[in-house]
Parts: C-alpha cells; structure tokens; sequence
C-alpha cells in the first residue's frame, strides 16, 4: 500500500507522458483581463489591489498584484512578495496570503511566476529551478523601486512548490532580510527522488530515458506534450487522501481558477527535467544570519520536506508544526494559518533596527 502511494505521489508530482494524450493549452489572459475575473476571496475593505507588471531578469514580463493597507500613514512600509503553490496563481492562496499581510501593515506582492498565469514566457506551463527562484528576487527589484516600500525591509514567503524556490532567493539574493515557508515542497528533491526519496537509481534512469526521448518527439510536433498525470476531473472514491485535498480545493469552487494549472491545464510531460538536476537546497545555510520560518502541518505528507530543510539551516530558525492540519488545510483555511505567528516574525525581522 505506500509503495502504492509513493507512486502515485510520484507520477502526480513528476507529470512523466505515458502514452500521447494530448490537452488544449489553457488560454493566454491579457495582462490587465484579471480585473474584473474570478478571485477565490473576496476583497477586504481594509486593502487596496493593484495589478502591476514588470521584467524579470531574462526578460520575462510578470504579472502580479499588489496589496496596500488602506490606512498605512506616510511612512515607507515593510513588504513581502509572495508566490505558491506549484501551478496555482494570483487569484488563488498567493492572493490571499498578499491580502492578509497588507491587513496586517505590510505592501504584499502576490505574483504569477513565469510561463504560468498572467505571466509571460513561451512555451507554457513549464517551470524551471533557476527561472522561478529569479521571480522572487524580480519581485524584490519591483518591490524596492516602490515609493510606498523601505527597500531595507523586504521578505518573502513561498508555498508549497514555491517554498523551496522561496530558500533557494534568499540563500543568493541578500537583499531579502527574512523568508517564511508553508506547506514546503522541495520540488528539486521530489522530482529526482520521488517521495521519502524512494525513487531507486534505475527508475531514475527510465523517467530521464522517458523524458529524453519526449524531447524529440516535442521537437518534431514543434509543442511541448503536456503531462498525462493530473488532478481527475471526477474522484473515483479510491484515492490517496492528499490527491482528494488537492481535488477539493483545485477543482471545486473552493480554489478553482481557470488559469490555474493545477485547475485547468497540465505540466508539460518534461517539466522535471532541470529540477532533477539542480537541487534548490544546496545552499540553505547560506540564508544565515538572515532568519528562516517553516510551517507546516500536523498531517501533511508534506511534512518532511520542512523538517529536513529546518535541520539543514542554520540559525536563526524556527519549525513551526500547525496541529490537526494537512497539507492543503495552509492554502486557504484562516482558522490554521498561523498569521499572527506570520505577522509577528516579518514585523521583528523587518524592523527598522534590523
């Protein structure tokens, strides 16, 4: 049975092509269309929302929002950019992470990464170790050119998929002076070694073999093949628990976003490729002296991932276990969102006497 659930996490994560089913690629957005779409929140009368774009440092025009407290004085702010999950966007767990931290005196930017979203970037649906962790240090860029921001007070917090990425910017852009974390995937550690790193040297071999071998096949057919491996459409009622936590916020009206991958699209079928020979963690102690938050939960199969990066840090860090929580259960539910433990690490991390 967990080898059952180890491959199913596996094939769910790495998005491998087996077979050539294809999908219609999710329609491109105009950059200003989410205005008046779908969010999965609403707006708080204590905020303002304002979509904004800018370049990343390959070029890559990125869309995102950026929150503001409504009575924030006159005084240059403290501010987060924020990012996560893999394969959600803006309108999601992202925005609502943005908008509660601006509740809370912060300017929160909740950005789009690259090749996904509202963002630029062809072809779609991809993700890159290297691309991705550059769209937190652009949102920085952007974030320190904003005249209601104190560029000497800037943090990030990543999500799930975009934890990882989220250590892996500070550990190289010293202008981030904090990071948090919740519900971390170590995408580059799950992609090589599948879940609790029970992917064996040959099964390794077969998905690169695999997606080798797709690489020629995308290049004759001129598009990338998207993955065959994604979130039913319908639960059959014999899957693993975190596949129907995914399902129940991805795919209902919950956490539905039709420019969502996770709810609307696939992976392309060699998105793990770069990841599985890159690791993001390589150098996590180098965040230090700059201090380090990771939240997870209680029940998450995710739960791992933090405590092993929390032990490769070094100090100032801080695991933070949510009782009674899921994976999932941190993307949107307020009464398991430590935000107050969020709210006070950034306000005693971003002070000014930092």
């Amino acid at each position: 049975m967990k080898k059952a659930l180890i491959l199913v996490l596996a094939l769910f994560m790495l998005g491998q092509v087996h077979g050539q089913t294809r999908q219609k690629p999710a329609a491109r957005a105009m950059p200003d269309a989410q205005q008046t779409e779908h969010y999965t929140f609403q707006l708080s009368d204590k905020v303002t929302r304002q979509h904004v774009s800018y370049q990343n440092r390959y070029g890559i025009t990125i869309s995102a929002d950026l929150y503001l407290p409504k009575n924030r004085g006159n005084e240059p702010l403290a501010a987060l950019a924020i990012s996560g999950p893999f394969g959600a966007v803006k309108q999601q767990s992202l925005g609502l992470y943005a908008q509660t931290m601006a509740e809370r005196g912060f300017a929160a930017l909740a950005f789009d990464p690259s090749y996904t979203g509202e963002s630029g970037g062809e072809p779609r649906n991809v993700a890159s170790p290297d691309i991705n962790t550059e769209d937190f240090s652009a949102a920085v860029d952007y974030l320190g050119l904003q005249p209601a921001v104190d560029r000497n007070r800037i943090g990030i917090i990543g999500i799930c998929g975009f934890a990882g990425m989220a250590l892996n910017a500070s550990a190289v852009d010293k202008r981030i002076r904090a990071v948090a974390t919740t519900s971390m995937y170590d995408m580059s550690r799950v992609m090589a070694k599948g879940y609790f790193d029970k992917t064996d040297a040959q099964q390794r071999t077969e998905m690169l073999e695999q997606m080798s071998l797709q690489r020629w096949e995308d290049a004759r057919k001129g598009t990338p093949a998207p993955s065959t491996h994604n979130l039913p459409e319908k639960l059959q009622g014999n899957e693993p628990q975190f596949v129907v936590d995914y399902f129940n916020y991805y795919k209902t009206p919950r956490g539905f976003h039709k420019n969502s991958i996770n709810s609307n699209a696939a992976w392309t079928a060699t998105n793990a490729l770069s990841f599985m020979n890159m690791p993001l963690l390589t150098y996590i102690k180098e965040i230090s002296p700059r201090p380090v938050l990771l939240i997870a939960g209680e029940n998450a199969h995710s739960r791992y991932f933090s405590e092993d990066a929390y032990h490769a840090a070094d100090e100032p860090k801080e695991l933070m276990i949510i009782p009674d929580a899921s994976h999932v259960d941190l993307y949107d539910q307020f009464v398991k969102i430590p935000f107050e433990k969020l709210s006070s690490f950034f306000n005693e991390n971003l002070s000014r006497a930092n």
